[in-house]
């Protein structure tokens, strides 16, 4: 059966929005300006910037007025318990599994945090597995968390696809290992020079139409 490797963060859910939500009630808490949000956001990067890098750049701009723990219990959880799944993703990936298509979530982050998405959403239900690069110690783009996935699945990874919002992480990942490949735009316009994905998709809906019509065209 033909294999769907598919990112979470912010393209199976928006975890930036979920993140951002979570921001603007830490900054209210602490009485400190809503203006801050566009300064963390910056340095979150996304979820991809180093969580101890994070807290310690907002430690040495807010402490002593805010502990140290709240910064700490703010990058924990990150929104985790405010992140969805779009009606359009969830009535795509039944569509895939329905095409004979085994979907496998891979993901950078801690293996708690994750899963706690993971399962919040109901995309445990809706996937066939998922590897997280800290319970496999490998991290996107590295191979070795794409052949996890593989074998989590239980499939050949030769003749997959990834799908995901990360030109490095997601795309030259799978570029590096021969992988078609499906780049969620999320509003952005392509600048990479270096490599290229097969597919640019608005949305991981349509991205993951577009992998299921190419098993039938």
């Amino acid at each position: 059966m033909p294999l769907l490797l598919l990112d979470l963060d912010n393209t199976l859910v928006d975890r930036d929005t979920a993140f951002c939500d979570a921001v603007a009630e830490f900054l209210a808490a602490y009485d400190l300006p809503r203006s801050e949000l566009t300064w963390i956001r910056g340095l979150d990067e996304g979820g991809y910037a180093p969580r101890a890098q994070v807290a310690a750049a907002m430690n040495r701009r807010y402490g002593p007025a805010v502990p140290a723990t709240a910064v700490q219990s703010l990058l924990d959880g990150g929104g985790d318990d405010r992140v969805t799944v779009a009606e359009s993703t969830r009535e795509a990936l039944e569509k895939a599994h329905a095409a004979g298509w085994v979907s496998v979530i891979v993901t950078n982050g801690t293996t708690a945090q994750q899963e706690s998405k993971i399962r919040i959403t109901g995309l445990d239900r809706l996937v066939r597995a998922w590897v997280v690069s800290e319970a496999v110690g490998h991290k996107k783009p590295e191979p070795e968390i794409f052949h996890a996935a593989a074998r989590a699945a239980g499939q050949p990874l030769t003749g997959a696809w990834m799908v995901g919002d990360s030109a490095h992480a997601d795309i030259a990942g799978a570029n590096a290992l021969g992988l078609l490949s499906v780049w969620v735009s999320n509003g952005r316009i392509w600048t990479e020079e270096s490599h290229r994905p097969t597919h640019v998709a608005a949305h991981v809906g349509a991205a993951v139409e577009h992998v299921v019509g190419t098993l039938s065209a």
